[in-house]
């Protein structure tokens, strides 16, 4: 049987990854939250009079108002303000809702901004995130936002102000992101290109996973591995217990982006490991494989059968079956799983060759559905 290759295609999300009756709320994110506690402190700091209300501007030049949950002024023994913004980040099921953006003010020695990060926001210490090693996780437009929102209150051409931006409990909710992979300790990063977060958006997740090639790039490392999910990627590393943790990204849907980020960052190794209803996804030349784009190509997953050595029946029931994980369970069942597996990860590697170009190495691995073992690969891991 000749394999024809398919077409590549990385479909575009949707404005939201679910639908609903009604429609979603918009929220906030940490960078326009901070921004705000950092005006009504310096406000306060400026006037004495404790803030209960603050309007920022937003980068697109949309004026905003918040209200403000907690401000404290202190004029002895040094004078300084402090304000607490709580984040409401809309109908998007952001870790960092509800966290009370804590900005602390005092009057500085020297004309212009200082900005520090206090507990809870993460220090950066690895290069390729575009902030200094060493600095607050506070990136470029939430800086430049709090800037100006702080000069709206005081000339600093004239005056010096510093603020430290600190989030209670900061450090607990950074175990449920990406930061210590990246290099970013000891808290959350303050975050936002726009200011708002868009509810179910995954465009900050495709952002995180262009960041962690970057990432990974700036520390001269040439090998990516790319995983699905967090039991893929405990596979992964035991396949790869030589390469460092910041090799290994979880791309989730975004194959395609990583790939793209790879290639432009000069990799020379891409791994892909994965399951049976990704790794179908991808043999069909899907590279965004969001649930709402694209969906597994159960005659694919027959026709690989038949490549394998199944009778007419296991063909027919694979493309027949419910899932790309049902198919799998099928080639178990069969005695097929090895041989099956083995050509659908050769598939997705001839697909990721194809996308990445042939100067990119390419390894593909499946993996069971409980990350435990390997089970088929396309050439590098077998038997």
């Amino acid at each position: 049987m000749t394999y024809a290759e398919p077409p590549l295609r990385e479909p575009d999300l949707p404005r939201t990854a679910k639908v609903r009756p009604t429609a979603l709320r918009t929220g906030w994110t940490t960078g326009a939250c901070a921004t705000a506690a950092a005006k009504a402190a310096v406000t306060a700091l400026l006037t004495g009079a404790p803030q209960r209300e603050v309007e920022i501007g937003l980068p697109a030049g949309r004026r905003v108002r918040f209200t403000v949950h907690r401000c404290d002024f202190s004029p002895l023994p040094d004078a300084h303000a402090e304000a607490v913004v709580v984040k409401d980040a809309g109908d998007d099921p952001d870790v960092t809702h509800g966290a009370h953006l804590t900005a602390t003010v005092g009057w500085h020695d020297r004309p212009g901004l200082q900005l520090d990060a206090g507990p809870g926001v993460g220090t950066v210490t690895r290069p390729g995130l575009g902030l200094a090693v060493g600095g607050p996780a506070i990136n470029d437009t939430p800086r430049r936002m709090i800037g100006e929102a702080v000069a709206e209150v005081v000339d600093l051409t004239e005056v010096g102000v510093r603020v430290v931006i600190s989030v209670p409990g900061g450090e607990v909710m950074a175990r449920k992101t990406t930061n210590r992979r990246l290099g970013i300790l000891g808290g959350i990063s303050i975050l936002g290109t726009t200011g708002i977060v868009r509810p179910f958006s995954t465009a900050s997740w495709r952002a995180s996973v262009v960041q962690a090639v970057h990432v990974m790039a700036a520390q001269g490392e040439r090998t990516v591995v790319l995983c699905t999910g967090g039991r893929t990627e405990r596979a992964a590393r035991e396949l790869l217990p030589e390469l460092p943790e910041v090799c290994f990204v979880e791309v989730g849907d975004f194959t395609g982006a990583a790939v793209t980020a790879a290639v432009g960052d000069a990799m020379t190794g891409v791994v892909f490991v994965g399951m049976a209803g990704k790794l179908a996804k991808l043999a069909a030349g899907i590279l965004m494989t969001h649930y709402t784009r694209s969906k597994v190509d159960l005659s694919l997953l027959g026709a690989v059968t038949a490549e394998a050595g199944g009778d007419a029946d296991l063909v027919a029931a694979v493309a027949a079956a419910n899932t790309g994980r049902h198919a799998y369970e099928l080639w178990e069942a069969a005695g097929l799983l090895g041989p099956a597996g083995d050509l659908l990860c050769r598939r997705v590697r001839q697909v990721l060759r194809r996308f990445a170009g042939h100067g990119v190495a390419v390894d593909v691995a499946m993996v069971d559905f409980t990350g435990s073992q390997v089970v088929a690969s396309s050439g590098r891991w077998s038997g």
